[in-house]
């Protein structure tokens, strides 16, 4: 495990030493070292967007923007990771100074979009996107356009773009399960179901579209769960799901039965399943 590590320390030190010589070779070493050093910067980079704590990622780039107000990649990485720590409307910000510098790209308009939806700014939002040329196709792009229809409850071009969107990327569960609330919240609980499904295929895992899969049965009065891996922490979520669909729906003693297996379900105390219960009866006791 220490051999890369002595490795780039000798291989440091050599440079070093050569940067003591005169004449092209000091030349040669000061650049080799700004290259190693670089590549060691954008590692670090990569690794606080993707993997550090989002509110130490967003410390690290604001010092880095501190030092380097003219580096474009550290102000993005700024963006992104005030995105990452839920802090829509300063990253906005620092998208919108990124969208209008001359070296801005239709990517980092998109960014901005999001970042704008994100703060629930919807009209700047589909402002910035209709200024983007149409020649610019990104999953992103057409995944933004399809909510922005969406909030529109322009229906028709909404399942266009989701369409569009899907086929953009190798990885189309979310904007799959986004297109399925969307069909949910139209009443199209068939359609629905089946894009929640077609999600999980591509993310067995995606509980939001797992939860959105028993809701779109359950609106059909379909109690109940699909055959899905679960964990028995989420079964009995999922039927505590089931359960406030049916009682939604006036099947209160479904909902009933619902709430009872699921408390029994949790591995846990289910504090939520157990006040629902609670509720319940209560109602029904006054």
């Amino acid at each position: 495990m220490r051999q890369p590590v002595l490795f780039g320390l000798c291989l440091c030190s050599g440079l070093a030493l050569a940067a003591c010589s005169t004449g092209p070779d000091e030349a040669e070493a000061a650049r080799a070292i700004q290259s190693i050093n670089l590549v060691d910067e954008t590692n670090l980079n990569e690794i606080m967007l993707s993997a550090a704590e989002p509110a130490e990622a967003v410390s690290y780039f604001r010092r880095a923007v501190e030092d380097n107000p003219e580096r474009m990649d550290l102000r993005r990485g700024l963006a992104k990771s005030l995105v990452r720590a839920g802090n829509a409307r300063e990253a906005a910000q620092v998208w919108r100074e990124i969208a209008a510098a001359p070296e801005a790209t239709n990517d980092d308009r998109v960014a901005y979009a999001d970042a704008l939806i994100r703060s629930n700014d919807w009209e700047r939002a589909a402002a910035e996107l209709n200024s983007i040329p149409p020649t610019h196709e990104t999953y992103e792009r057409y995944r933004l356009e399809a909510m922005i229809a969406d909030s529109n409850q322009d229906w028709e071009r909404a399942d266009s773009f989701y369409e569009t969107a899907a086929g953009l990327t190798t990885r189309p569960a979310g904007v799959l399960n986004n297109w399925g609330y969307s069909k949910l919240s139209r009443g199209e609980h068939r359609e629905a179901e089946r894009l929640f499904a077609e999600a999980l295929n591509y993310n067995p895992g995606l509980f939001t579209a797992k939860n959105n899969l028993v809701m779109a049965r359950g609106a059909q009065r379909n109690y109940t769960l699909p055959v899905i891996g679960m964990t028995q922490t989420e079964r009995a979520q999922l039927l505590h799901t089931l359960a406030l669909t049916a009682i939604k729906q006036g099947d209160v003693n479904t909902g009933r039965q619902l709430l009872h297996e699921a408390v029994e379900t949790h591995p846990q105390h289910f504090d939520v399943a157990v006040r629902s219960l609670r509720a319940l009866d209560e109602g029904r006791t006054n």
